[in-house]
């Protein structure tokens, strides 16, 4: 479920770098968002009624995490170049078992450990950033890596109780408010409706929102932060395929030799512990 995710998330890049010709960053997230919620608003009234101040404030936490992370990455891309924001972003596998050892006191398992550093570096063979001076944009996104890393962690110590679909509801109503909020405050807003837009808002607006926010809330409470963190490292992968085949996008050698590596980290994250000790389970550490 969670490599679905990716992959509805990797298919955004191509559409949403269309879209921003015709609208601001900040009012196309705070769109995104509203058209999530209104989506899922009539499969979350039953869970909406009977709500609880937990989980009112567990979902504005994670809605502040993924608004800020989003409000982060968009700003950053507008001043540094998109390889680099990409590969900042994708530090994020790294960052997730520092805090996950932080926030949850839990120690990532050795196989875990070494598919995060394969994947870090598959990630820099992929993306390959330019330069190496470091901007303000860089360190936005970066911010914005931190922000995606402790939302990861902090979504897996909200769910691993139970799952609530009002929980889905209120971090995307929360981080629509943020986007819309920065679209105020933050930008000078820009609004040119056409049907390619349209279609933008649709796909982002109910698959990479609606449908991955539920997954994610969903179904990441059956794995670790880290192991997922290094499933969503696929993103760019998938970004990369999309933009080659469907938008015959060129990419150089080291781009593919990148994202084989990043498969070489997951197969090495996921499978180190049964080619180890054949017949045993994956740890649920």
């Amino acid at each position: 479920m969670l490599l679905g995710v990716t992959l509805i998330w990797g298919g955004t890049f191509s559409i949403v770098h269309g879209a921003l010709e015709n609208i601001s960053p900040l009012l196309f997230i705070g769109v995104r968002f509203m058209v999530g919620c209104l989506v899922f608003l009539p499969f979350t009234i039953r869970s909406l009624r009977k709500v609880t101040r937990k989980t009112l404030f567990s979902g504005i936490i994670l809605g502040m995490l993924l608004g800020t992370g989003f409000v982060l990455q968009t700003i950053g891309l507008d001043i540094t170049t998109a390889s680099k924001s990409a590969f900042i972003t994708g530090t994020l596998v790294v960052l997730t078992p520092i805090f996950q050892m932080i926030i949850e006191k839990r120690i990532p398992v050795t196989g875990n450990i070494i598919g995060v550093f394969i994947v870090a570096a598959g990630l820099y063979l992929l993306t390959m950033p330019e330069g190496s001076s470091l901007n303000l944009g860089d360190w936005l996104t970066f911010g914005c890596a931190i922000a995606f890393a402790v939302y990861v962690v902090v979504l897996d110590l909200f769910t691993s109780s139970r799952f609530e679909p009002a929980l889905v509801f209120i971090q995307m109503c929360v981080t629509a408010l943020i986007g819309l909020g920065g679209a105020v405050f933050l930008e000078t807003s820009r609004l040119e409706p056409d049907m390619s837009l349209l279609w933008a808002l649709l796909y982002t607006g109910v698959l990479a929102t609606t449908v991955t926010t539920y997954l994610q809330t969903r179904y990441q409470r059956e794995t670790t932060p880290t192991r997922a963190a290094i499933i969503f490292s696929f993103e760019p992968v998938f970004a990369a395929i999309i933009a080659v085949f469907l938008f015959h996008e060129h990419l150089p050698f080291l781009s593919y030799v990148g994202g084989g590596v990043i498969v070489i980290g997951l197969l090495v994250s996921e499978l180190w512990t049964s080619v180890l000790k054949p017949g045993t389970q994956l740890p649920e550490n």
